[in-house]
C-alpha cells in the first residue's frame, strides 16, 4: 500500500515534531543538582531521550544510556518526582517545532487526514506543550506514556489507537524519529515512517527498516499528498 493511500496519521512527539531535547536537558540538570549529583551536556541527555520519563532519569542517575544495575529504586522514585516538577516549569522554554511541522499538520488536518499523538511523555505534559507551540487543535487523539500498562515498542499504544479512531491498521501510518516506533509499528501491524532527524539514541533509523524514510518534515508532506 503506499503512503498516499493511508489517512490516519499517528505521530510521535518528541524528536518527531517537537525538538525538546533542550528542556529535557533543563530538566535533567535541575534535577541532578537537587540531589547534588552530576550533571550533564545537552548533546549526552539527548541521547537517553525517548523510552519515557522513568528511564530518562535512571539513565541520568547511571551517567550513561545504559542502566546501572545498583541503582536505588527509592533514589529513582525521589529523582523521578523532582524531575517532574522540574520539567512542568520548562515544558517550552527552549522546545521548539521542527521545520515545516505547523504549517505541514494545518495544511493535512485540512487536507482530511486523521491526526493522533502516540508518545513515551507523561500524558499529563502533552496538551500544555502543544498549547504552547500552537497545534493544541489539530489532533484528535493524544496517548501518553502512561495512558496504559505498556509503551512503545511495545504495540499497546497503537492498538489502543485503532480501537478509539475506530479505523484498520492499514489506515494507519507511525511517524517517528525513533526504533521505540518503528518496532510498536512492527508489532502492531501498521507501516511506518522513519524521519532520521530526532533522537534515535545516534542510530541510523533506516537499520530498523521502516517502510518510508524522509530526512525532513517537508518531504514527508510531500509524500503525503494526495
Amino acid at each position: 500500500m503506499s503512503l498516499e493511500e493511508k489517512n490516519v496519521l499517528l505521530f510521535d512527539l518528541d524528536g518527531t515534531l517537537v525538538d525538546s531535547g533542550p528542556d529535557l536537558a533543563l530538566a535533567v540538570n535541575r534535577t541532578l543538582k537537587e540531589l547534588n549529583k552530576a550533571t550533564f551536556d545537552q548533546d549526552t541527555i539527548h541521547h537517553w531521550v525517548g523510552n519515557g520519563a522513568k528511564v530518562l532519569i535512571e539513565r541520568a542517575l547511571s551517567g550513561s544510556a545504559i542502566i546501572d544495575k545498583q541503582l536505588e529504586e527509592s533514589l529513582v522514585q525521589e529523582a523521578l518526582a523532582i524531575f517532574l516538577k522540574h520539567y512542568q516549569e520548562c515544558l517550552c522554554i527552549e522546545s521548539v517545532l521542527y521545520d515545516d511541522v505547523k504549517q505541514g499538520l494545518l495544511t493535512l488536518k485540512t487536507a482530511g487526514f486523521r491526526l493522533a499523538i502516540i508518545t513515551n511523555k507523561p500524558a499529563i505534559f502533552i496538551q500544555p506543550i502543544l498549547t504552547g507551540l500552537g497545534i493544541d487543535n489539530v489532533f484528535e487523539l493524544l496517548i501518553g506514556g502512561d495512558t496504559l500498562a505498556d509503551k512503545k515498542p511495545h504495540p499497546a499504544q497503537l492498538h489502543y489507537a485503532l480501537e478509539q479512531l475506530n479505523v484498520t491498521a492499514e489506515q494507519c501510518v507511525m511517524i517517528g524519529d525513533s526504533k521505540n516506533d518503528i518496532l510498536a509499528a512492527k508489532a502492531a501491524n501498521i507501516d511506518s515512517v522513519g524521519l532520521t532527524y530526532g533522537y534515535n539514541y545516534g542510530e541510523d533509523i533506516n537499520q530498523y527498516q521502516p517502510q518510508w524514510c524522509f530526512d525532513t518534515f517537508a518531504e514527508l508532506l510531500t509524500a503525503l499528498k494526495h
